[in-house]
């Protein structure tokens, strides 16, 4: 199915299943969300369920908290990743720490979906990706599943989490397909996946950089490299341990995101990979990921800024060569 079904039907299900799970956000209801992921949810659920918010994403993230504390499992949508920005505070301030300031009296299981990333020209402030503005903030879990079957399993575990979740969907995989197992199944938040296994080095990526590092792996192929592909799946907490695993067997490392370059989460993996597993290195670990400017409107200059295949190749060759 597509990514954007395995959102759809992750959701339905939960819905289904817990009377206090409900969805609020912007254009969710009738209209289906602006990419069409609670397409049908209105009508099967009703306006208790599925709760059209004004344009105030502080205010309706807000909400999600209070209504967490209280004992609801609020689904916050936020249209744009990048007008998370505008919800920081209640991120920040209130639902990654009410649980330590009250000394563990009161939970917040909510889960914030956003879909970052850039496609289309959609420009700067409809673009980013937030992922690193995010992995300061204590108490927050961070997920980025790049496949429907991920997707799937992973929402249905963050809405069932006690804890505040940030699951980040990338607008260029909602028309992405694959297999998702039919029935009951959930996934841990806190795992990164071995999508390809290798032997000359790791290649560590995440969200819409996965289907590109796993298209290289076949481009490479032929020249008889075989990098490992690991996707990193949770950002927040990383796992350590599979990211050392793959370090430790392959010796080179080339972390890809679509996050600037600078202060990215490849910026952090790479100071774990350091203090840990420095002496099973055989190259320095190598970083690509966007360029520190803001995404432009032009097509092209969407492309050139972001990583693209063929840079993704040409690092693999540098490492390889190192």
């Amino acid at each position: 199915m597509f990514y954007s079904q395995a959102v759809n039907i992750a959701l339905e299900e939960e819905l289904t299943r817990d009377p206090d799970v409900f969805i609020l956000g912007e254009d969710i209801g009738i209209y289906g969300g602006a990419f069409g992921v609670t397409k049908g949810l209105y009508e099967k659920f009703g306006p208790q369920r599925i709760r059209e918010t004004p344009i105030s994403e502080n205010s309706f993230t807000g909400m999600a908290v209070g209504a967490a504390m209280l004992g609801l499992r609020p689904v916050v949508e936020i249209m744009f990743m990048d007008f998370l920005a505008l919800a920081l505070d209640q991120l920040l301030n209130s639902a990654g720490k009410i649980h330590y300031m009250y000394n563990g009296q009161l939970k917040v299981p909510m889960v914030l979906r956003t879909p970052g990333g850039a496609k289309g020209g959609y420009g700067p402030s409809h673009s980013q990706m937030l992922s690193s503005m995010l992995l300061g903030i204590p108490g927050l879990k961070i997920v980025a599943p790049s496949t429907p079957r991920q997707v799937k399993g992973i929402l249905k575990s963050a809405i069932r989490d006690d804890n505040p979740v940030v699951v980040i969907e990338n607008k260029r995989l909602y028309p992405q397909q694959g297999e998702v197992p039919e029935g009951e199944y959930l996934l841990p938040l806190d795992k990164a996946e071995v999508l390809s296994p290798g032997t000359d080095m790791s290649i560590l990526t995440y969200s819409a950089m996965t289907p590109l590092c796993l298209a290289v792996k076949e481009a490479v192929r032929e020249l008889g490299w075989d990098p490992e592909i690991v996707d990193l799946v949770s950002l927040q907490p990383l796992d350590r341990e599979s990211i050392f695993k793959s370090v430790r067997k392959t010796g080179r490392v080339l972390i890809v995101e679509e996050a600037c370059l600078t202060g990215g989460i490849g910026a952090e993996v790479s100071a774990l990979i350091a203090e840990h597993c420095l002496d099973a290195l055989e190259a320095p670990v190598m970083r690509l990921g966007a360029a520190d400017v803001p995404i432009p409107s032009s097509l092209a200059l969407e492309k050139y800024v972001l990583p693209q295949i063929e840079d993704i190749v040409k690092a693999v060759q540098q490492l390889r060569e190192y």
